[in-house]
Order: structure tokens, then sequence, then C-alpha cells
């Protein structure tokens, strides 16, 4: 039971927030919600949350946790620029980093409020393999969406990542199978999904995004790419396909509502409308998007024309953190941004709007409605947030102030009914020990 919380915020339909707030959870699922007044007087574990404001796990649906083992390198470049200078470093990575950079990544997703992450991992180097991230991640405590991502076209084919790099379609596939038949789990409250996710248009054939999506779509698993991202993808798809992103997305079959892409900043009115009607998703990945001078998402036209919008950190070689405060900020922030620059007499994103593209919005593009909003039925996966810190100082709305103010650490966080950071520590790892390890291997990428 969390009871006493200044403030509790559900993310339910009526975005009800409750003063003086807790929750009776059993077996990992909620039960109760309300006034700490109307809940049971007694349970085998409870945690006082006064001096708190406590929100629905906060849910990642775009990273790629590889990454952490190269932040602030290629600084200036754009994304073609970028990946290019980046993928010799990257070609070096064994299943050590592969493991030690999953820990390291969830760890600090954890520590933001993150409570379910998606990662976005497209290839394989030197024996690694997606086992390597779904032993390892059992460490941190954390829902885990794992992608059996994948590159099949090389630059000799005109593609852009190194011929080394790439699979065989045959053998992609396969593996997607395997995968999936191993460590999916359909069922509410489901620590660990696969999901299979082909890179980019500029990675892989057209025939391989239709094979992963009829795969998918009869293994009853999600389907996720990197699309619109950039105007040289823009201009590759034109050249290659005679297609736009969306409009190639929709010829291989990858428009629906198990479909969701990363970034789809270069949208236009009527590639919105198709994603809307088709319940095609997007995390919204708005750090990246800047740091790689890539542009401005449209977050409030998908919003207000009903496109499914979670928040991503990005990898953070392009973003550098990840942290998921911080990316509902930045999303606030760009947002109104390009409201601004539009000349646009919408209202402005609120502070709320973008908490609720943090929870409830990414629980929606991963499928999940199990988790999301903090109402009976749902699983116990609750942030707490203190607001006696100077983060929070002079703030008179803490719940706009998580958004507004910070950085926040988590004070408390709770998946499935069970502690992962108890006193802004995670519980089951000895954090200091393992970055150790991850400093020996980010540095033997580049010596």
């Amino acid at each position: 039971m969390l009871r006493n919380a200044d403030a509790l915020v559900t993310m339910d339909d009526g975005g009800t927030e409750i003063a003086d707030g807790g929750l009776f959870a059993r077996d990992g699922w909620i039960e109760q919600v309300g006034p700490t007044s109307d809940l049971p007087d007694t349970a085998d574990q409870v945690i006082e949350c006064r001096g708190s404001v406590v929100i629905p796990g906060l849910v990642n649906t775009h990273h790629h946790f590889f990454q952490t083992l190269t932040r602030a390198m290629a600084q200036d470049s754009e994304l073609f620029d970028w990946l290019v200078e980046l993928y010799p470093v990257w070609s070096r990575v064994t299943p050590d980093h592969v493991r030690a950079s999953t820990i390291t990544a969830l760890a600090e997703l954890a520590l933001s409020g993150c409570t379910t992450a998606f990662d976005h991992h497209y290839f394989w180097p030197n024996g690694s393999t997606l086992d390597d991230q779904a032993e390892s991640a059992r460490e941190v405590g954390i829902r885990f969406h794992i992608s059996r991502g994948s590159m099949s076209v090389g630059r000799s084919q005109g593609g852009l990542p190194p011929d080394e790099w790439v699979e065989s379609e045959e053998a992609i596939l396969a593996d997607c199978e395997r995968v999936v038949s191993r460590y999916h789990d359909p069922s509410p409250g489901a620590m660990t999904r696969i999901v299979i996710a082909p890179c980019s248009p500029f990675t892989v054939s057209p025939d391989l995004m239709r094979q992963s999506a009829a795969l998918a779509r009869s293994l009853g698993v999600r389907l996720h790419t990197h699309l619109a991202e950039t105007l040289d993808e823009e201009r590759y798809c034109q050249e290659l396909f005679g297609e736009r992103p969306v409009d190639f997305a929709e010829q291989v079959d990858w428009l629906g509502d198990d479909v969701w892409f990363a970034h789809a900043v270069h949208v236009s009115g009527d590639d919105i409308a198709k994603m809307a009607a088709t319940k095609t998703g997007v995390g919204h990945c708005p750090t990246s998007n800047m740091r790689l001078a890539s542009g401005v998402a449209p977050l409030t036209g998908f919003l207000k024309n009903g496109v499914p919008v979670g928040l991503g950190v990005d990898g953070s070689a392009s973003n550098d953190s990840s942290h998921m405060l911080a990316e509902a900020r930045q999303a606030l922030l760009a947002a109104r941004m390009a409201r601004a620059m539009e000349r646009s007499d919408e209202p402005m994103l609120t502070a709320r709007s973008a908490l609720r593209v943090a929870t409830r919005g990414g629980a929606e593009v991963l499928g999940r409605t199990d988790i999301g909003s903090l109402e009976p039925g749902k699983a116990a996966d609750v942030a707490c947030f203190r607001t006696d810190g100077i983060s929070m100082a002079g703030a008179h709305d803490p719940v706009a102030g998580l958004v507004l103010s910070g950085p926040h650490q988590v004070d408390r966080l709770v998946v499935g009914g069970r502690s992962v950071v108890v006193d802004g520590r995670l519980a089951g790892l000895e954090l200091g020990a393992h970055l150790e390890l991850h400093r020996q291997l980010a540095r033997s990428l580049v010596m």
C-alpha cells in the first residue's frame, strides 16, 4: 500500500488527481485508488509517500541501449554523417558490451522514474544476440520490450551500413521466430515482450519490411522502425522507392495499430491523417531530433488528430541522456517552439499533457492495457518523486513541476508491486561496481 501522497496522479480518462492520495495493491495489481482515509488501515507493506508526488511509471518507447557506451561522440553531425562516423566504433561491440550497456540504460531509466522500456537494437556483431539483453535485463527489474532489430542492405547495395554489418534476410526472419518463441510473454503483467524491428528504409529491403510485417502479425507481436526522421531519408525513399516515407510504409504493409515509428519528424497533413486512421503510433524523440538537427516532430498535430504518441529518449549517443522526465520537458518546449514558429493560435501543450504522453501514451504505443495509469485492475507500476528537494523548491504546482523544473530523480520506483528503487537507490544492483565495468568497456571501443 502507498499512502499520504501530496498528490497522486492517476492518468485515468478523467485526469483525476488525488490529494493525500494512495493505492492498495495485491500480488502486484491495483485494487483500490483514492484518498488515504478510504484505504485499508493495514497491509503487508506500507510505503509512506508524504512529501511526494506519485505518478504511473514512465514508459519509454524508443532507445538504443548500446549507445550508452559512446556518449558525446560525433558531436556536430547530422544523422547520416553521425552514423557513418560511429559505425566503425560500434563494430567493436561484443556480447559483454551489449550486456553491460543494457544494464546501464535500464538503470538510468529506472532512476528517472521509468518502469517499462523499449530498446531498438538492430545489429549483432561479434557473436552478440538478443539473448544477451534478455538475460542481463533481469538485474534491474523493470519491464523490457526487446526488439529483434535488423539490417540487410549494406553500402554495396545502396544502403548506409557497412556490408559486414548486414545479415541475410532468411537468417533475420528465422531468428525473429526463435526469440519470439523463447522470450515473448503476451500475458497481462508481462516483464518481457519481443518486437520485430527492421532498422530503417535505408538499411533493409522492402521485401524484408513486408515479410517482417507478415511474420509479426502471424506471431502476435508488434512492429517498430525508424521513419521520416530526416530530409536525407525522405530523399532516399523518393529516389529508391518513388514514395515519401509514410507512403512507402503503407506500400510495405507498415501501417496499423500494431506499428509505431520512431521520430516521424517530416510528415505531412496527409501522413498524419493516414496514421490517425490506422492508429499507427509514434515514439517521439525531441532531444535526439534537436541534437542531430533533424527537425521538430508535430507532436500537437499528432495528439489533436488521435495518433498514439509515446516518448523515447532515443540512443545515448544522440541524446547523451536517458532521463524520461527531461524528455517530457523537451517535448513540451519543442511543441511550444513549433507553435511560435508556425504562428499558431492553438492552445499550448500543457505539462500534464506531456506527462500523459510519457505514461499512458507510451503504454498505448506499446500495446499495453495493463500499465500507464493508476487504476484498479492495472499493474502496480508507480513512481514517487519527493517535493522537498531543491528541484521542487518554490514549485506551487508540484505535478507540473515534475515536467517544468528538474532534473528529478525518483525516490521510490515500484514495478508490479516490487520496489526497484528505494530512497533514490537501485535495490537490486550495485551501481558503482557496474559503472566501473561499463567505463572499461566504453574505453575499449575507442582505444
